[in-house]
């Protein structure tokens, strides 16, 4: 089987989706008769390819990409324009069986216009900002995609999200479409357990873009009130983002400078000794489809502080393994953070039981199904 994947990033490009590209390509590197072309993008101004596996290609195009966290419209708009001419190239050179995108913007886009143009069918993977409402930042733009998002999801033969949450989102804007379930996973074997100490500061960690939409100046502010109440803490900021900029001032003015690390970007070979260094993790988000940052926070066992989001309720179970408080509530951040500073063997026992959790899941489990849905398609 030949498959065609389209994603406008890959590590080190990208976020939360590249990353999960990445781990089930590894994984479907072990599959025997599956090739597959990966068309994404490049990090300088050259395209390039790569031969990334014995069966697996990367093709990257020029996008002329300024940051590597995250893609400006012009790079999104790039890079449809260069994928689909490249798709072709490649189809008509050796035809696929079908096309795997990661996104309906853009590589949807130019999986709809592929299945238009030669008939390939095509799954999608939602990722969470192509869904109207979900990011705020792209609210003036939503009323603009939509339709066009809708047609994306309706083209497609199979349409996954990730969580409950993620899927009923989707179905608010188009009632009636079949939507599967693939939720992230995690390896368990790259995480250590973190040891939790009784004494010295409770060292938070939060592993995510420096964005708006991911809440860290919620969690500042909610340090400072921490700090007000006589809880020796400290905060790690593993990311970089538009927003960096505004919560190092927001650090200043709270006088917090000396208790929060901005790590920046940190290379995904060093991220299990970050957790492995922290106490708890905290993601105060105003949305996530299934963050793998707080599968990865579970895996290393540190209890997980998060917002009712996407994939909250399957992750986290309240009290028991961590907590979950609603976006943009410091005082219920503070107090939630302040017990685990106070009672250190709560937070032990709470870690141990996120662990447990993580083991629910894996990559291996998502491969399983998506190779399900590859041998579905292929004998339609």
């Amino acid at each position: 089987m030949h498959i065609l994947m389209l994603n406008n990033e890959f590590p080190p490009l990208g976020g939360g989706t590249g990353t999960v590209n990445r781990a089930i390509l590894t994984r479907l590197t072990n599959v025997p008769d599956l090739e597959v072309d990966l068309v994404t993008s490049a990090l300088g101004w050259r395209a390039e390819r790569e031969q990334w596996a014995e069966r697996v290609r990367l093709i990257k195009l020029p996008v002329a990409n300024r940051n590597i966290h995250h893609s400006s419209s012009r790079e999104l708009l790039t890079y449809a324009a260069l994928a689909l001419p490249m798709a072709l190239r490649l189809h008509r050179a050796r035809p696929y069986d079908m096309v795997f995108a990661w996104s309906a913007v853009p590589a949807g886009g130019v999986a709809l216009a592929l299945h238009r143009l030669t008939g390939l069918s095509y799954i999608l993977r939602v990722c969470g900002p192509d869904i109207p409402g979900f990011e705020r930042r792209y609210g003036p733009l939503y009323p603009l995609l939509t339709p066009t998002i809708k047609a994306i999801w309706r083209g497609a033969s199979r349409l996954v999200a990730k969580c409950r949450a993620e899927a009923e989102m989707m179905l608010a804007v188009q009632p009636g479409m079949r939507i599967d379930l693939v939720p992230n996973g995690v390896d368990l074997d790259a995480f250590s357990f973190a040891p939790i100490a009784d004494g010295g500061p409770l060292r938070l960690i939060c592993v995510a873009r420096l964005i708006e939409r991911k809440g860290q100046h919620h969690l500042i502010a909610a340090l400072r009130q921490l700090v007000d109440q006589g809880c020796d803490v400290t905060l790690e900021l593993v990311g970089e983002g538009d927003a960096r900029a505004a919560n190092e001032a927001l650090a200043r003015r709270l006088g917090l400078t000396e208790r929060i690390i901005f790590a920046g970007y940190v290379p995904r070979e060093q991220i299990a000794a970050r957790y492995a260094a922290a106490h708890v993790f905290v993601l105060p988000s105003y949305n996530e489809g299934m963050s793998v940052a707080t599968l990865e926070a579970m895996a290393a066992g540190l209890p997980a502080v998060i917002t009712r989001t996407g994939g909250a309720e399957e992750l986290v179970a309240e009290g028991v393994s961590g907590n979950i408080v609603p976006w943009g509530d410091v005082s219920a951040l503070t107090e939630r953070l302040r017990t685990l500073a106070q009672h250190r063997d709560l937070a032990r026992q709470m870690g141990q039981v996120a662990r447990t959790r993580a083991q629910n899941f894996s990559w291996e489990a998502a491969v399983t199904q998506y190779l399900a849905m590859f041998a579905e398609i292929h004998t339609i």
